[in-house]
């Protein structure tokens, strides 16, 4: 990352954070009671970013990147966009999209969710399948957008996308000035990476936890290495948050830098907490939302005493899996 750009990114978060302001939601930060009776002595809240318009936090650094380039004029805005996602990062874009005016092209991998699938078809983006892998999706969209002279915008190697994403971190530090510590679903690392750079730089002595399905954790191990590698994923419930990590992205210095500590969740420890959502706080939640929250309730003697903040990050998850996941655990 080059260094202005990193030294810089707390002020281009604020300006994200005004930026896009009219067009999204700011999120309850909602106490859990029984989130807090697990924790012995611990203040447990979740970030609802699963209410967020479109269903996940991906809207934020959605808006954030597209208002910029709406508004460079007209020829900008007549080009269309090019993007990679496995659904929510589509549908963010999508809708930054219609907002301004502009045509988008989605390239997914072959195995993305069919509902996630059908509502980009349905709101009226171009979908393209390719590859096996999301990282296979976003070198085909790169390559395509270079050929085409189209813009291609990252879901996470992007520092205007990573600041709109930092946002969330204004609204906490705001809404619970006195949090300790921020769990955080890891992928690309552009969501954990603009909270981070943005909570340390106000409060110091913030935490940042980075949590990761055992199935997926091309970042964890990343940073465990010092450097960027290939690290296989297989199928998960976070399916937000599963794939491989472009090279050089921006993203891994944030992580090296600003996250203090990794957890690992098992399938059964995201299954489960997202049955308990929909128990104990009546909330549809997606699988990259149960990696934040398993590894809380998994853990919640590591968090004695703390206020404590998860981030649920999305809600977009199918029936289907819905109903496998609460014939199995109910």
């Amino acid at each position: 990352m080059e260094v202005s750009k990193f030294q810089d990114l707390p002020t281009q978060i604020l300006q994200a954070h005004q930026r896009i302001n009219p067009y999204i939601r700011k999120t309850p930060l909602e106490y859990s009671p029984s989130l807090t009776s697990l924790g012995n002595g611990s203040d447990v809240f979740i970030k609802l970013e699963s209410e967020q318009m479109t269903g996940s936090f991906k809207v934020r650094g959605a808006f954030n990147k597209i208002l910029l380039i709406a508004g460079r004029g007209p020829k900008s805005r007549q080009k269309g966009l090019i993007t990679a996602s496995s659904g929510n990062h589509g549908l963010a874009c999508l809708a930054a999209c219609k907002k301004s005016g502009i045509p988008l092209k989605v390239y997914c991998q072959k195995n993305v969710d069919s509902g996630k699938r059908k509502t980009l078809e349905d709101r009226g983006a171009t979908v393209v399948l390719y590859g096996e892998d999301c990282v296979d999706a976003e070198l085909e969209a790169r390559r395509v957008a270079k050929h085409t002279g189209v813009e291609y915008i990252s879901p996470y190697n992007d520092y205007d996308i990573i600041a709109g994403q930092g946002t969330i971190s204004v609204e906490i530090l705001e809404q619970l000035p006195e949090v300790d510590v921020i769990l955080v679903s890891v992928g690309g690392g552009g969501l954990i990476g603009g909270i981070a750079r943005y909570a340390k730089q106000v409060k110091p002595t913030i935490k940042i936890v980075g949590c990761s399905p055992e199935k997926s954790k091309v970042m964890h191990e990343s940073v465990k290495a010092k450097k960027l590698i290939f690290e296989e994923s297989f199928d998960t419930l976070s399916d937000g948050t599963a794939g491989s990590v472009e090279d050089n992205s921006v993203t891994f210095e944030l992580c090296r830098d600003y996250v203090d500590e990794w957890m690992l969740v098992t399938e059964e420890q995201i299954g489960k907490a997202l049955v308990y959502m929909m128990q104990t706080h009546h909330k549809i939640v997606e699988g990259s939302a149960g990696v934040s929250l398993g590894a809380f309730m998994s853990n919640p003697e590591k968090f004695k005493g703390q206020k404590v903040v998860i981030v649920s990050c999305g809600s977009n998850i199918s029936v289907s899996t819905l109903q496998d996941l609460l014939n199995k655990y109910l």
